[in-house]
């Protein structure tokens, strides 16, 4: 009766202390950190962007080099054109995807608005590039139209 004291009480001791933090994560964790697909995760161990080691069935990823990882992770605003940023906000040029934002549209409806010719964009290696002048053009013809009062 005295032995299952004595290891209820080591059990409590288990209990209270905390445990070590955690160090590694799973693909699955790494993903749900990052906001990406557990696929994202894959292929950047894959392309030895993200480091990974394999514990026997599983892959763990230090939380060390996760952090490294999205510090250096690709972005589209951080791309470059011909040696210059290629969405340079600061210069008022934007992606399809920052001006659907900014007017609080789908980027389908920008697609189709340069499409037709409702705004001007510029083709930049594989992206599309609006200017700021553009966009309030667009905004002030199209989306701040007020419709026609007809009257009765």
């Amino acid at each position: 009766m005295m032995e299952n004291k004595d290891w209820a009480a080591e059990q409590t001791i288990i209990n209270v202390t905390p445990p070590p933090e955690k160090k590694v994560v799973s693909i699955t964790e790494a993903a749900r950190i990052n906001n990406v697909t557990r696929q994202a995760i894959y292929v950047a161990i894959k392309q030895k962007k993200l480091k990974a080691i394999k514990e026997s069935t599983r892959w763990v990823i230090h939380v060390d080099d996760l952090s490294e990882y999205r510090k250096s992770k690709y972005s589209r605003t951080k791309s470059m054109y011909d040696g210059e940023l290629l969405f340079n906000n600061e210069k008022g040029y934007y992606s399809i995807n920052q001006v659907a934002k900014m007017l609080d549209v789908p980027a389908q409806k920008i697609y189709y608005a340069t499409r037709v010719g409702h705004m001007q964009a510029s083709r930049k290696g594989a992206a599309w590039v609006i200017h700021i002048d553009e966009i309030k053009l667009y905004q002030e013809k199209y989306l701040n139209r007020q419709p026609c009062n007809q009257v009765s």
